[in-house]
């Protein structure tokens, strides 16, 4: 059986194409992206098959509210990473989730752990780790727990035991000077 060879658009191309529902496009935009797509799902579920699943109804979600998607508001992968991060947010926090968590067996979850340390999610190949680096610590926390854990505002603020206005502050900060930077 042979592959099929990786297919590379450009962006315009690729939201025309998509625009047009063309199968070129839906292709290309699972061969440009879903890695990264799945390195931001996985950071938040930390399970590979939920981690795929969610990745699969990331790229429906995509297919069908493409419509939706506005150049004018912003690129196109914050877009799709934005869809990716509320799917698996939602995947975490959906009682179906936490109860598969809860039943796994001891044996499963040391297999689990030892798999997981083995998977490095690389912002630095997206460009973002160096840009994250510029920012406060106490900024770079909570982009950390809110963006790349999935932890709600309430749950940073918990965690960091800091109040709640402070978390949404310092987070708003923190975005305003990753796009100064970006």
């Amino acid at each position: 059986m042979s592959r099929r060879p990786k297919i590379s658009l450009t962006e315009e191309e690729l939201i025309r194409g998509l625009r047009h529902r063309e199968k070129l496009a839906a292709e290309a935009l699972y061969d440009m992206y879903s890695a990264s797509l799945y390195g931001v799902i996985l950071r938040i579920i930390n399970d590979e098959p939920s981690a795929e699943d969610v990745l699969q109804e990331t790229f429906i979600k995509i297919w069908q509210s493409f419509s939706a998607y506005s150049a004018e508001k912003g690129r196109l992968f914050t877009w799709m990473v934005n869809i990716a991060r509320n799917l698996a947010i939602d995947k975490v926090r959906s009682k179906d989730f936490k109860n598969q968590t809860k039943n796994q067996e001891l044996e499963n979850n040391v297999t689990f752990i030892d798999e997981q340390r083995n998977t490095v999610y690389k912002p630095e190949l997206l460009g973002l780790k160096d840009l994250v680096q510029t920012l406060k610590p106490e900024q770079r926390s909570i982009l950390d727990l809110v963006y790349f854990k999935g932890y709600t505002h309430v749950e940073a603020a918990d965690e960091l035991g800091v109040p709640l206005g402070t978390v949404k502050t310092r987070l708003r900060m923190a975005i305003q000077q990753l796009r100064k930077q970006f």
